[in-house]
């Protein structure tokens, strides 16, 4: 396009504007969210009635705790991540937060619903992680005798009971889960009592808010990515003894910014039909935002990749059994699906100029990425137990579609209440002068 202003069909969701466009008479959340929190009660419900007839299934109970594991660890990604990601915009600045912050601000209030959810893994540990089922050297010697446990894993889970056992983990769990409720009930305060300033929308107002939001961020950032590092050793590296690496808590915290900027950018999109993201919404900076997705996606391949070179090629046999696992035994399918799902379709869609200016295109590829990220979990879950390997044939387990049934239960719990939390509060921060400019016409670039 030469210059002038940028038109746009309903392809893109995007009409032309002349001049500046005026504020929305309101920034109340639309009453549609009122039915789609409806219909994931109904989906809540349904799926968990599905998934209780798993409970009497061959090996169907083990599945429902592991798939509730999967649930758990996808809803704390959505609340840490999107605690994490709220910090960054806060220490970051600049319009490409702005329209995703009331989003990503009710993702990290759902932070005490996902302390909940905690408890039944805190009660029935015993039956995913073998430190919790033999928590002393007593109980791991009478294992050996039974064949229960390698030499190797016993030797670990003693060589790692300062950390990795029942009351430490739950210790641990408790100061993790207090700490980042603690900080999000700080930045939600303060991002209220922001808007209500007296003297809100003057350049002193939004200074000494800045400040505040910065020195709580800045820190933050740090004491949460060593959170989430004890927390993904604890809830899920621990799943497999043996098993060392040394990116694991980064890993997850480069997942999670993956999975929150697809359903942040899933949810402005979709209230883009209605006001006052049908006006805030420009091109230019859901432009941004997929660019920023794409950003993710590429981080999220290099470390994962990375890491497996660097212990295909060394070779070592206590790191190697860990993808082994994860490829044998059918596995190779899971793994392919992985690949292509999780960083092959998003990192080439995500290349293109024309689809991150796409509305309906980018709802799709948000709605893919948010399955590639419950495939890569089940990836992660699943391979390190025993029985593993046998577990992908329907026919002689149906339980494994526990996998399916109880992460849509959890997560459409999760969702409803996000969205509860969304409608609570309007959906643009309104002390902050970037406002004014995603008024502003668009121009061609």
């Amino acid at each position: 396009m030469s210059s002038g202003h940028e038109h746009h069909g309903e392809a893109g969701g995007i009409h032309a504007h002349h001049g500046p466009r005026p504020l929305p008479a309101t920034f109340a959340t639309p009453a549609i969210v009122n039915a789609w929190r409806t219909k994931l009660i109904i989906v809540a419900v349904v799926a968990t009635l599905v998934s209780v007839l798993f409970a009497f299934t061959h090996e169907g109970r083990n599945h429902l705790l592991r798939a509730y594991l999967m649930g758990f660890m996808t809803c704390f990604g959505f609340a840490g991540g999107g605690l994490a990601m709220l910090m960054l915009q806060y220490v970051t600045g600049g319009k490409w937060g702005l329209l995703i912050r009331r989003p990503i601000e009710a993702m990290s209030r759902t932070m005490w619903l996902v302390a909940l959810m905690f408890v039944p893994i805190a009660i029935f540990m015993k039956h995913l992680y073998q430190w919790a089922a033999f928590p002393n050297q007593a109980a791991v010697a009478v294992a050996l005798q039974h064949h229960l446990v390698t030499l190797e894993q016993g030797m670990t889970i003693i060589d790692k009971h300062a950390m990795l056992n029942p009351v430490s983990v739950i210790v641990q769990s408790i100061i993790i889960f207090g700490v980042l409720i603690l900080m999000t009930y700080f930045l939600s305060k303060w991002s209220v009592q922001s808007d209500a300033d007296p003297m809100a929308g003057t350049q002193q107002s939004f200074d000494r808010w800045r400040t505040k939001f910065e020195n709580l961020s800045g820190i933050g950032i740090f004491i949460y990515v060593v959170l989430l590092t004890v927390g993904s050793i604890d809830w899920i590296k621990s799943l497999d003894i043996t098993w060392y690496s040394s990116i694991y808590g980064l890993q997850f915290l480069v997942g999670q910014g993956y999975a929150v900027l697809a359903l942040a950018v899933l949810v402005v999109i979709l209230l883009s039909k209605w006001e006052p993201m049908k006006t805030l919404l420009r091109m230019v900076e859901q432009h941004d935002l997929g660019k920023l997705m794409l950003a993710f996606v590429m981080l999220n391949i290099y470390l994962c990749f990375a890491e497996f070179l660097i212990i295909w090629s060394g070779n070592i046999p206590d790191e190697i059994p860990w993808y082994l696992h994860r490829i044998y035994g059918g596995w190779w399918v899971i793994c392919s699906l992985d690949f292509v799902f999780h960083w092959l379709v998003p990192f080439c869609l995500l290349l293109s100029r024309d689809l991150k200016r796409n509305k309906r295109k980018m709802i799709w590829l948000c709605i893919w990425m948010l399955v590639a990220r419950l495939i890569d979990m089940f990836w992660l879950i699943e391979p390190n137990f025993a029985d593993a390997a046998g577990n992908l044939h329907i026919h002689n387990n149906i339980g494994i579609l526990a996998y399916v049934t109880v992460p849509i239960a959890v997560l459409a719990v999760w969702g409803a209440y996000y969205l509860t939390l969304l409608k609570g509060r309007p959906l643009m921060v309104t002390n902050d002068p970037h406002l004014e400019e995603m008024l502003e016409a668009e121009h061609a670039h």
